[in-house]
């Protein structure tokens, strides 16, 4: 994509970007950002788009912590906790409440079909062309021209340390804050579809989504990581869900993941019962954790979606047999009340 000089850039692009630069000077990133999010949607703009994926960021402290939930997690009532499969539900009857019951009784959900298959295309389409341009500035990645593919998010040495950007890569993944088209692309669809209202009901304020656990997969046949509940990692007294979207038909030919179909209330240990790593879950710590509700594996078509919280007990799938790789969306979003320390916010 070529450069886009003040001189080329259509008339109301130019004053979109000019008043969305003055709401920045008076303290309004928030206000900016609907605006740079339609002038993205009506222009192809790279400096738009680059620009609005910042803002992100900056807009963060100007969102107030005003959950309608005092405690959390929030309470129930009448809860089957039995049935040790995973509960599945259409996209049309998904809601805060019927999301919050599965996750309290299973620690996930699982909506078939949430993506119809234009938007599954969009997204692999756009994970390659975001790979392809990142190797392609592998010697200068953050000191080129503006490009919407790919553009690291520029950020203080501390906060951009801490996304681990080489270890992603080395999964196959790529952070979707370096990409601000398909990171734009992720916020609409998922306005599309309804999960932004959805998020805002479960967690009782907006969703705030971390650029650290954000992740666009083309997930090779050597990957794999051991049983982990991610709330080992992000920390305690949050409020969270992850938003995990098959973008290719898995769980067979194409790495999946295994699941304990069960909640969990707390971290569970780590280290021992056979784990290789010390904040893996060991294989012999699940068989004993997954007696009564057994270990599963299921078959994702393109466009399911899983939704699970910090608590759930999972690993990716990859078996010898399988033969070919998985596209996949991955997105944490947090509530502003307990955001967790050393992820870097980015605001719906």
């Amino acid at each position: 994509m070529s450069p886009v000089t003040s001189e080329d850039r259509p008339t109301g692009l130019r004053s979109t970007l000019d008043t969305a630069n003055k709401l920045v000077e008076e303290g309004r990133s928030l206000d900016a950002i609907p605006l740079l999010s339609e002038a993205t949607r009506r222009h192809d703009s790279a400096i738009a788009e680059c620009k609005l994926a910042s803002l992100r960021r900056k807009a963060f402290d100007e969102v107030g912590s005003a959950s309608r939930f005092p405690e959390w997690p929030v309470d129930v009532e009448d809860l089957d906790t039995s049935d040790p499969h995973i509960p599945e539900i259409a996209p049309e009857e998904l809601t805060g409440e019927t999301l919050r019951r599965a996750i309290r009784s299973h620690g996930c959900l699982k909506i078939p079909g949430l993506l119809d298959a234009a938007q599954v295309e969009a997204f692999v389409d756009g994970i390659e062309n975001a790979l392809r341009v990142r190797e392609e500035r592998r010697d200068t990645p953050y000191k080129s021209e503006p490009n919407s593919w790919f553009a690291g998010l520029q950020l203080p040495k501390a906060e951009g340390q801490s996304l681990s950007r080489n270890w992603i890569a080395g999964a196959g993944g790529l952070l979707a804050c370096d990409s601000p088209r398909v990171l734009q692309l992720l916020f609409d669809t998922y306005e599309a579809v309804g999960l932004r209202k959805v998020l805002t009901e479960y967690l009782g304020e907006r969703p705030i989504l971390s650029a650290n656990k954000c992740t666009l997969r083309k997930v090779p046949l050597t990957a794999n990581t051991d049983w982990h509940q991610d709330g080992a990692f992000i920390g305690q007294g949050i409020r969270a869900m992850n938003v995990w979207v098959a973008l290719t038909d898995c769980g067979v030919d194409a790495p999946g993941m295994d699941l304990v179909p069960r909640r969990f209330e707390e971290i569970v240990e780590t280290g021992t019962g056979g784990a290789i790593f010390d904040w893996a879950v060991g294989p012999d710590v699940v068989a004993e954790l997954s007696a009564d509700h057994p270990v599963v594996r299921p078959q994702f078509n393109a466009g399911d979606a899983l939704l699970f919280d910090d608590l759930f007990l999972h690993r990716s799938a990859v078996s010898p047999e399988m033969t070919k790789e998985r596209y996949a969306l991955e997105s944490w979003f947090f509530a502003k009340t307990g955001y967790p320390s050393g992820q870097v916010p980015l605001v719906w």
